[in-house]
């Protein structure tokens, strides 16, 4: 299906969590009619090692590098990945540059997650374990890579090396394998090939502080929501981390894009930023 014949609805929300600072970033750019859109969440850390100039560097330089190339579509179209690939390493370089002109601010780093649309196809490129998902025919799934070792112990679990107790909670869980942080990226996912999207389709990215909700329950919320404008349901994600009262809940970040049809374009290019403290 042709892009002239979707629509994409999006919003941003942002809740501070039990954190004394917000080190979240994203920005969403689907402007109405334009052949491509793209999104950057990236979630920094570093605490007093600055996390969140961290993360407002690498979406930053990230979102400016996309949207410079943006210019040039058909130069763009040639090889997305690379052109993700290109932007990422820019941030990474402006990372090591901002540490090398501060020094007390060295050991910090951030996640990143692009979704960039082009022709109805979704491409991406992840660094760390901030989630990609796809709601479609009322199923969650995650695209992306996670780029910590909670993927290695759950493997530990399903083959009996672990007990399911201790891995659930075991402390190095969001250990990251891979991070921007101003060195050499030790693994980036970047899709070869597009996925074709669909009408009522929904991406979802978000900072890992969104997985304090299992997936059955944002899958439940998404389901919920599946009509209304995405902003509701951005809102839904950070009233529902609210309502837990965890108290150790993190900075939780989410994007929502939903692929309209046309003739419900009623629908389209609502934007709204909502922040749930």
């Amino acid at each position: 299906m042709p892009l002239i014949d979707l629509w994409f609805d999006t919003a941003t929300a942002q809740s501070l969590g039990r954190r004394a600072c917000q080190e979240d970033a994203v920005l969403a750019h689907f402007p109405q009619g334009a052949p491509l859109g793209f999104a950057v969440l990236a979630d920094g850390m570093g605490g007093h090692a600055a996390g969140d100039v961290a993360s407002r560097i690498v979406l930053g330089t990230v979102f400016g590098a996309i949207l410079r190339q943006t210019a040039d579509p058909e130069a763009l179209a040639a090889d997305i990945p690379a052109a993700l690939s290109h932007a990422a390493r820019s941030a990474d370089n402006c990372l090591a540059a901002h540490m090398a002109a501060v020094p007390e601010t060295a050991g910090m780093g951030a996640t990143l997650v692009i979704p960039l649309v082009r022709d109805a196809s979704l491409w991406w490129l992840s660094i760390g374990d901030s989630p990609l998902y796809l709601y479609r025919d009322r199923r969650l799934r995650q695209l992306n890579e996670d780029h910590s070792l909670a993927p290695q112990i759950d493997m530990m679990i399903a083959r009996g090396l672990l007990d399911p107790a201790v891995g659930r909670d075991h402390p190095d869980r969001n250990v990251l394998t891979s991070v921007l942080h101003g060195q050499s990226i030790a693994r980036i996912d970047c899709s070869q090939v597009p996925l074709p999207l669909r009408p009522w389709d929904m991406i979802i990215l978000a900072s890992d502080g969104l997985q304090a909700l299992d997936e059955d329950r944002i899958s439940a919320l998404c389901a919920t929501h599946l009509r209304n404008p995405a902003a509701r349901l951005a809102e839904a994600f950070m009233s529902e981390l609210a309502q837990r009262d965890d108290p150790d809940q993190d900075n939780a970040t989410c994007a929502v894009i939903r692929v309209l049809p046309r003739r419900d374009s009623g629908y389209a290019v609502l934007r709204r930023f909502r922040r749930v403290s």
